[in-house]
C-alpha cells in the first residue's frame, strides 16, 4: 500500500509513528510543511521537517514534542550573553548541528529536498520525507500590536506571543510562486490512500495545499482522502489552532474543519467520540464520517486511529 500523508509538526509526527505501527508494510511518503521555516542566527531552521525526522528516528524530546532528547542550551545562553536574539526561540545544542548541516548544503547549491534526504540518511525515519517545496515559503500572521496592524512571522506569533492576540489574517508568503518539490505530485498521483493527520488545518495542512498544484493533485487523485480532526470537543487537542481558524473565518469544531477542507478534497473524516453529534453534519456536506477515539495517548492508541482511517478509506473506495 502506498500512503501519502500531508503533515505538520508534533501532531503529524506522532500520528505518523502510529501509522507506521498500523501499516508496517506500507510505503509511506510524507509531504512536510515548510511554511513554519525560519532563518535564525544565519541558519535555515525547518521545525516541522525536523520534528517528523526526530520523532520517527528516535531522537525527539518526548516531553516537549520538539527538539532533541537529552538536550542542552549552552549556545543559546552564550548568544543571550552577547545580546544576540531572538531569545524566545529555543534552539538546543544538538539541534544546532542539524541546522548548520542544512544551511551549509543549501549554500553549496543543494535543494531543500536533497538536503532533507541527506539528513534522513542519518535518522532513518522509515518514511520518505519530502518538503512541500524547495522554494522559500514563510507563513506570516497579521496582528495588532501597540495599536498598529503589522505582519509577523508565524513563529513569533506562536512561540513568542503564544497566540495571545487575535490573528486577523494568515498568509503563506511565497506560496503562490512556489512549485511542489520533486516527487510530491508523483507520490500523490500514485497513492492508494491520502491522509490528513490531526495537524493544524490552516498553518500546516493548509499551507501545504497552498502550493500551486498540490491541492489540485489531491482533489484529482484516484485515492481516497481521509482526514482526522485536530479539534476535539470544540478545542484543539494541542496548540492554538482555534486562533488561526478564527482568522480564516472557521469555527473551532470538528465539523467546521471538515467543511473547511470540503467534499471536493475530503472523502472521509474522523471525529472524536465526544463529537459524535457532528457526524450527521459532516455527512450532509458529502463527506463520510465516523466517530472514534482520537486522543494520541500512546503509540497503540495512535495506531488504532490510523487503522480506522485506513478502514474508512477502504469503505470509501468500496462505495465508489
Amino acid at each position: 500500500m502506498r500512503i501519502v500523508v500531508l503533515a505538520g509538526g508534533i501532531g503529524g509526527a506522532r500520528f505518523l509513528r502510529g501509522l507506521k505501527k498500523a501499516a508496517a508494510e506500507a510505503e509511506i511518503t510524507v509531504v512536510g510543511n515548510t511554511g513554519d521555516d525560519i532563518h535564525l542566527f544565519g541558519l535555515k531552521v525547518c521545525p516541522d521537517l525536523d520534528t517528523v525526522m526526530y520523532t520517527l528516528g528516535g531522537g525527539i524530546d518526548e516531553e516537549r514534542g520538539w527538539g532533541r532528547e537529552d538536550e542542552s542550551f549552552r549556545v543559546k545562553e552564550e548568544l543571550a550573553a552577547y545580546g544576540v536574539g531572538p531569545e524566545w526561540f529555543g534552539l538546543g545544542d544538538r539541534d544546532f548541528a542539524t541546522h548548520i548541516v542544512r544551511t551549509q548544503m543549501l549554500a553549496a547549491g543543494y535543494p531543500l529536498s536533497a538536503v532533507t534526504e541527506a539528513l534522513c540518511d542519518r535518522w532513518k525515519p522509515g518514511v520518505r520525507l519530502l518538503p512541500m517545496t524547495d522554494d522559500r515559503v514563510e507563513t506570516h500572521v497579521a496582528v495588532e500590536l501597540d495599536g498598529e496592524r503589522k505582519a509577523i512571522h508565524f513563529q513569533e506569533y506562536w512561540v513568542r506571543l503564544r497566540a495571545s492576540v487575535p490573528a486577523h489574517a494568515v498568509v503563506p508568503v511565497g506560496a503562490e510562486q512556489a512549485k511542489p518539490a520533486p516527487g510530491v505530485l508523483e507520490a500523490i498521483g500514485a497513492a492508494d490512500v491520502i491522509l490528513f493527520p490531526p495537524s493544524n488545518p490552516v498553518v500546516s495542512v493548509g499551507t501545504i495545499l497552498a502550493v500551486p498544484g498540490i491541492r489540485e493533485a489531491v482533489a484529482e487523485a484516484g485515492a481516497p482522502v481521509v482526514g482526522l480532526s485536530p479539534i476535539v470537543g470544540d478545542a484543539p487537542v494541542r496548540g492554538m489552532a482555534d486562533k488561526v481558524l478564527a482568522a480564516v473565518g472557521v469555527e473551532s469544531s470538528a465539523a467546521a474543519v471538515a467543511e473547511h477542507y470540503g467534499a471536493g478534497l475530503l472523502d472521509g473524516w474522523l471525529v472524536d467520540t465526544v463529537d459524535a453529534g457532528a457526524v450527521a453534519r459532516v455527512e450532509a456536506a458529502g463527506i463520510r464520517c465516523r466517530a472514534v477515539p482520537l486522543m494520541m495517548s500512546d503509540d497503540e492508541a495512535t495506531a488504532e486511529m490510523a487503522r480506522v482511517a485506513l478502514e474508512l478509506a477502504q469503505e470509501v473506495r468500496a462505495g465508489e
